[in-house]
């Protein structure tokens, strides 16, 4: 017997097949800009200013993330720590 599901939405799925492909469509520009930034970066860190800039706000952008999971597991650790 075959169960229809209540929840199913083909709206929902024809949506991010879309945004699926949309993104993909953007990867050329996405990819064109990093070649760009790196431009101007090589251009600028002789002069020590927007090149260590830009690679000082990779660094931040790169370590929230960690930041934020070791946080998280930490946390958790905790909570299952004095569950036991």
């Amino acid at each position: 017997m075959i169960r229809k599901n209540k929840n199913f939405c083909p709206i929902r799925i024809l949506g991010g097949l879309a945004l699926l492909i949309g993104f993909a469509l953007m990867m050329e520009d996405v990819s064109a800009q990093c070649v760009m930034c790196k431009a101007v970066a090589e251009d600028s860190a002789d002069d020590g200013g927007l090149g260590a800039g830009l690679n000082r706000g990779i660094l931040y952008l790169m370590a929230v993330p960690y930041i934020l999971l070791s946080a998280l597991f930490f946390v958790i650790y905790k909570k299952r720590k004095s569950a036991s």
